[in-house]
């Protein structure tokens, strides 16, 4: 079965986001058909999409290595998310099915509940599971490419500090929630401003060390679909 490219793509993202390819490293066809168990079709196709998305680069004499972004570009990221998910939150209070509330909602309920429980081990993936089911229910294909990218990228330049008043922030979740559900576009826009002004006060520069050695080689699954976004339709 050919495994298809899109999902050597996410493998190889993945791997670059988690340090696994560090900054500046080479990226050769052969040794990532090994390391996935794939032929080197669908990297090379992987490799022209990464390229694309500013995860790498290709370099005379070197061919494709991981690119090693400037802070200035680090930092421009942060600032284009603060105008993108206020957009996104006034999309979604117009275009937000049903079935994107009933996501919402059972998130916040989740995130309210460890916080409550002072379980703080999953609140920074069920926030990222809230923000990009939020960009989905945008109902614009182009914004949430977009707002998934930066998403990737983010997290491969920063490391984020855990949040002192996480009550606080998923109070924020809650009531830009409401707003959407009201249809309200103005007051959500103005709620994910505020929130994502305070959520990049919380972004540190991650420097990571260039790894000794690449670990064994994972296998690629042939179809990888995103845990929130079965049965919500966009």
């Amino acid at each position: 079965m050919r495994i298809p490219a899109h999902s050597v793509c996410t493998a190889i993202r993945d791997d670059i986001v988690s340090g696994v390819f560090a900054r500046g490293s080479r990226l050769t066809e052969e040794v990532l058909a090994r390391r996935y168990g794939v032929s080197r079709v669908p990297v090379r196709e992987a490799l022209r999409t990464l390229e694309s998305e500013g995860f790498v680069v290709t370099r005379r004499h070197a061919g494709a290595c991981v690119a090693e972004p400037t802070d200035q570009e680090a930092a421009d990221l942060l600032e284009i998310r603060t105008l993108l998910e206020p957009l996104g939150a006034a999309r979604a209070a117009q275009r937000r099915t049903e079935a994107h509330l009933k996501v919402l909602r059972g998130l916040v309920r989740l995130g309210q509940e460890r916080v409550r429980r002072g379980e703080g081990e999953d609140l920074r993936s069920l926030g990222g599971w809230f923000h990009e089911t939020l960009a989905q229910a945008s109902g614009s294909p182009a914004l949430i490419a977009l707002l998934t990218q930066l998403r990737h990228k983010i997290a491969w330049m920063y490391t984020v500090e855990q949040s002192s008043l996480p009550a606080d922030s998923w109070a924020e979740h809650g009531a830009l929630v409401d707003a959407v559900a009201r249809g309200d576009a103005e007051r959500a826009r103005a709620l994910a401003a505020q929130h994502a002004e305070r959520a990049a006060a919380a972004h540190r520069p991650r420097r990571p060390e260039r790894p000794a050695s690449v670990p064994g080689p994972p296998r690629v699954r042939a179809s990888q679909q995103a845990v929130n976004t079965a049965g919500v339709r966009h």
